[in-house]
């Protein structure tokens, strides 16, 4: 079990920010490399990490889960004042500017859902007949991809 960190630490280390976040140092590294963290460094050359980049990190890592490519976490974390710890605020007003792609993905993952089920649950198991299928490559003319799921 993570050991807790000090509720008086202002600052952390790469090994306690692993512990308690659950993410490896070499994947907090690439993190602060690709520029969503921040660390600090000391004479020692050690990595200081503030407190609340235990809040970036879960943000970073729930974002990757729900798709969101780096870039865009990146942006968004951009956003978040430098200067004190972000608060409710601050998170949510760079959550609501994923709500319209959020939604689009939930569209596009439940029209997939609901097309695999109608294949599945048909019982035909034949290609010619199923509605994912592409006879004749007929789609082909609305564009390259798979046109039944990114066409609204």
């Amino acid at each position: 079990m993570p050991r807790p960190v000090p509720l008086d630490a202002k600052e952390i280390t790469v090994g306690e920010l692993s512990q308690r976040s659950g993410v490896a140092a070499s994947a907090l590294r690439f993190y602060e490399r690709e520029g969503l963290i921040h660390s600090r460094r000391t004479s020692g050359n050690q990595r200081r990490y503030a407190r609340d980049t235990l809040r970036r990190v879960a943000f970073v890592r729930t974002s990757q889960r729900l798709g969101i490519p780096l870039a865009a976490v990146r942006d968004a974390l951009a956003l978040l004042p430098d200067d004190r710890t972000p608060n409710r605020e601050d998170w949510a007003r760079i959550s609501e500017r994923w709500r319209a792609d959020l939604d689009h993905r939930i569209r596009t993952l439940q029209r997939l859902r609901d097309d695999l089920s109608d294949c599945i649950g048909c019982g035909c198991l034949s290609l010619d007949r199923c509605v994912l299928s592409n006879p004749y490559d007929e789609l082909a003319s609305h564009g390259p991809g798979p046109r039944r799921l990114i066409e609204d």
